[in-house]
């Protein structure tokens, strides 16, 4: 929840190849004051049934920019993984994992506002916006 003096952050991911939430990929949050300031780790979740974080950590005060590291290897793996047990002649590049393993996203916030910020995914390509 964002206050006058912090912003808040949410996300969520859409597995655009399948048209579904994409369950369980590792999101972390880290902060910054500014751009020359260091990286504050401030923690992490996993996406759920519908795609959604919904406890990632507050945000400092004094926070100016954000990054949300995706890890999204685990899940195509874990994907592909069921798809070849449900279906051993499977076609795909053969790639195990993602063509991106990881997608972070570095976005400037300002005190007051809360940003969601969704995440189109699929094996070899993602979008991401602001959402509201």
């Amino acid at each position: 929840m964002s206050t006058s003096t912090t912003a808040s952050v949410s996300t969520h991911i859409l597995d655009t190849s399948i048209g579904r939430p994409a369950v369980g990929v590792g999101v972390q949050l880290s902060a910054r004051s500014g751009r020359d300031a260091d990286w504050q780790a401030l923690g992490g979740s996993a996406t759920d049934a519908d795609g959604r974080c919904k406890d990632l950590p507050a945000l400092p005060e004094g926070t100016a920019h954000v990054r949300l590291d995706f890890a999204v290897e685990p899940y195509f793996e874990k994907k592909q993984a069921d798809a070849q047990q449900d279906a051993p002649a499977n076609r795909d590049s053969g790639a195990a994992g993602a063509f991106f393993p990881e997608v972070a996203i570095t976005f400037a916030v300002v005190p007051g506002e809360h940003y969601h910020v969704p995440l189109l995914l699929n094996p070899f390509g993602y979008s991401v916006y602001r959402g509201s």
